[in-house]
């Protein structure tokens, strides 16, 4: 009998270990990290549509749960679909797919169901909009950007569009049908995010250069690799954020003190791509990357927390 126990023990064990597993594994096809910041930009738009004067805890869970099962989805597709090429990357060997610890057809059900259950979410609970919005990201990441990357550097430029997206599903979350709802706001956190990405991305694709040619994917402006070409893009769109940072005040979403700090955001960020142009270094990429990182949260919590209330 103590034998007999013993063996039930180490199942039981077995079992749970076995269950721990797979969870994680399915955390890493969602790309937590990822799918938070986005969570967290469709949330912050949402909030910052005029038409939303309380914090509503219950509505941010909903939005957050959305968001995550939709981003989820696209990054789970594009994880399947993108197997071999994960597989001789060193940051992606380990995936689930890409190791073989899980197969192909169990990620795409994976993704079918948090897909539907994603747009689901934000079509009952918020509206219909939103959840139109979440499908096309969905479809442009997963279908559109995902085989671009192999072909040509446009991907970026397509990228950037599902990427920008949370924006406007986070405005269109609070979409209402009376005359004075406006998309406006939206599209202007939208063009903020989106100019974004291109010095984020193009930092992260000049310090995972060597990866991503041996895996095929074309990120870089240049064909031959990062060059002062790449690091002057990065340039010309954080110069690009200074008139778009300028619309959140003139269109009286926020004030004067979000304005003051999205400003001096600009130019933290518009140093260190200068910095990447005069000393086209990994270690230049690398701040880029970095200063991205702290750039996009600072922006969006001080146009929240400076929003106008009418």
């Amino acid at each position: 009998m103590v034998q007999d126990k013993t063996i039930e023990d180490q199942h039981h064990w077995s079992l749970i270990t076995t269950i721990k597993e797979k969870l994680k594994d399915y955390l890493q096809l969602i790309k937590v990290s990822l799918s938070i910041m986005v969570v967290f930009s469709s949330v912050v738009s949402y909030e910052m549509a005029p038409n939303i004067i309380n914090l509503n805890w219950k509505m941010v869970w909903w939005l957050a749960l959305g968001g995550i099962l939709v981003t989820g989805s696209a990054n789970t597709i594009n994880q399947a679909v993108e197997k071999e090429t994960d597989a001789l990357m060193k940051r992606t060997a380990s995936r689930p797919v890409a190791s073989g610890r899980m197969g192909v057809s169990e990620a795409w059900v994976f993704a079918f169901l948090t897909g539907v259950a994603g747009v689901s979410i934000l079509g009952f609970f918020f509206s219909w909009q939103a959840a139109a919005l979440s499908g096309l990201s969905l479809f442009l990441y997963a279908y559109i950007y995902t085989p671009l990357k192999k072909v040509n550097s446009s991907a970026v430029l397509v990228g950037a569009i599902p990427g920008a997206l949370p924006c406007l599903i986070g405005w269109a979350a609070a979409y209402d049908s009376s005359p004075a709802f406006s998309w406006a706001g939206g599209f202007v956190l939208f063009g903020i995010q989106f100019l974004w990405q291109f010095p984020h991305f193009w930092a992260i694709a000049w310090v995972a250069h060597g990866d991503y040619s041996r895996a095929g994917f074309k990120l870089l402006p240049s064909q031959i690799g990062p060059t002062k070409f790449t690091a002057m893009q990065t340039i010309v769109y954080a110069l690009l954020q200074f008139p778009v940072g300028v619309l959140p005040y003139l269109m009286h979403m926020s004030g004067i003190y979000s304005l003051a700090i999205v400003f001096l955001a600009n130019i933290f960020l518009l140093v260190q791509c200068f910095r990447l142009f005069r000393e086209m270094s990994v270690k230049a990429a690398r701040r880029v990357m970095f200063s991205s990182y702290i750039y996009l949260p600072v922006v969006l919590l001080a146009l929240l927390f400076d929003k106008i209330h009418f």
